[in-house]
């Protein structure tokens, strides 16, 4: 039996500079990183392969970007992250018994390298998907007219959040452009320090406005900001001695040759792929696109707008009108795609997914809804033959309610509705289209700085 000793004659020049805890260090942020890359969760490859590669739409692109593994529910949590860094750590100690026993010749420069190239561009694609929804502006759209007539306080924090922003599409699109900035700076080595310390300030202020106003994205914010801190901490202490203390700073001392033309060809083909694929392809898309958080099904032709409910039968029985009432329907949207909210006393349960999707079915487009308490949202179909809607609620958690009504128009601003709900009980209803101006349309049609009369 022979053991293998230590001759300091021999010790890797990989070892050169870096202090044992450094080493330890790297390893932790090594795994932990890398646990995050590496999709091994394989709900991912079955979303994967479910993607019509023929007709790839931005949607896919964006589901790809956007990508983060997680250990518990649908959506990622903190809790997942401690969990990656628990194992990290463990992987570490593990590593360095295995390395001090065995010595391997591991150039930890390299390791530094070539982690912080595959953190910067996995920020950088992140940056680009986002920033491209923002630039055209996709992300935060313009307020619906049910949005318009819906109370203040009947939104959520994070819908007032987003409406706010949706009314400022210039302001919006400013936001996209300065992670589109930071992305591209961040595909040059000699520039992503300078697009870290733009993500920190950027989506650092993202984080905590997720936080404050109750997002669904602070997981993976705070994931883009841990990203960003480990890139930029490589040249903060030369930036402090440069520019704080004033003393000479060295050059970084490490660069992979690329001596080959093998390796200068993957290289340049690598990132030429992500340019295209994340920026111009998706890019291309998103521009093309309308919206992707309204519905796109045109509604019942000449029905659009605000109806004051004038009479509502239920069984026959006519109800009159009501602010308490939890029956009686108080006004009425029908939007210009086929969504229609009725306003009631009714409570609604809130559906509060607002995590950041762009889906392709107008089914699960439920951003018109999301965050508000004050109208019951119904998806319609509409047999204009028979002249019959039939109406869906659209909310996760009343999806079991349905109507079923046939339409009649006396005039162009009358709407006669009679029918069923659920409970099969009978309704009719008689609804007259208020010619409502909005303070936001007419400062968006004459400008700001000019009278306006409502």
């Amino acid at each position: 039996m022979t053991t293998a000793t230590y001759n300091p004659a021999h010790t890797p020049p990989a070892a050169t500079g870096w202090k044992e805890y450094e080493k330890i260090i790297l390893r932790v942020f090594f795994i932990y990183f890398l646990l995050q890359l590496i999709p091994l969760d394989w709900k991912f490859y079955r979303d994967l392969f479910a993607i019509n590669w023929l007709h790839l739409q931005y949607g896919d692109i964006f589901h790809i970007a956007h990508y983060l593994p997680r250990f518990f529910g649908s959506v990622p949590q903190f809790t997942d992250g401690f969990i990656f860094l628990l194992i990290a750590i463990i992987g570490s100690g593990v590593w360095t018994y295995l390395d001090r026993r065995n010595h391997y010749n591991v150039s930890y420069d390299a390791l530094y390298y070539w982690l912080r190239v595959l953190l910067r561009y996995r920020l950088a694609i992140a940056l680009l998907v986002y920033g491209l929804i923002k630039f055209f502006p996709l992300q935060s759209p313009y307020p619906s007219l049910s949005n318009l007539n819906t109370p203040y306080g009947d939104f959520t924090e994070w819908k007032l959040f987003s409406l706010s922003l949706g009314i400022v599409p210039g302001y919006e699109t400013f936001l996209g452009l300065v992670e589109i900035l930071a992305a591209a700076l961040l595909l040059y080595r000699k520039t992503a320090s300078v697009g870290a310390f733009i993500v920190l300030l950027f989506t650092g202020n993202v984080f905590m406005s997720n936080l404050a106003y109750g997002g669904g994205e602070a997981v993976y914010s705070f994931y883009l900001v841990t990203l960003a801190l480990f890139l930029f901490a490589y040249d903060l202490p030369r930036l402090v001695n440069l520019l704080a203390l004033g003393r000479p700073t060295a050059p970084p001392h490490y660069k992979p040759a690329f001596d080959t033309p093998r390796l200068r060809y993957t290289r340049l083909a690598l990132k030429t792929f992500v340019i295209l694929f994340f920026g111009v392809l998706y890019g291309a898309q998103a521009g093309a696109a309308a919206t992707y958080q309204y519905p796109t099904t045109p509604g019942l032709s000449n029905t659009s707008g605000l109806y004051n409910v004038r009479e509502f039968r239920l069984n026959n029985q006519t109800l009159p009108y009501s602010d308490t009432d939890a029956v009686r329907w108080q006004d009425v949207v029908f939007e210009k795609w086929a969504t229609i909210s009725i306003r009631s006393n009714r409570p609604v349960t809130v559906d509060s997914t607002n995590v950041d999707n762009i889906y392709a079915a107008d089914k699960d487009r439920t951003f018109e809804l999301e965050g508000s308490a004050a109208r019951h949202y119904y998806n319609y179909t509409a047999d204009t033959a028979q002249q019959i809607l039939t109406l869906h609620n659209r909310n996760k958690h009343h999806q079991e309610e349905q109507w079923v009504l046939h339409y009649n128009r006396p005039n162009d601003s009358t709407l006669i509705l009679s029918g069923a709900n659920q409970q099969h009980d009978s309704v009719y209803v008689v609804l007259d289209r208020i010619n409502k101006k909005y303070l936001l349309e007419e400062v968006r049609k004459n400008g700001r700085g000019r009278s306006i009369k409502l």
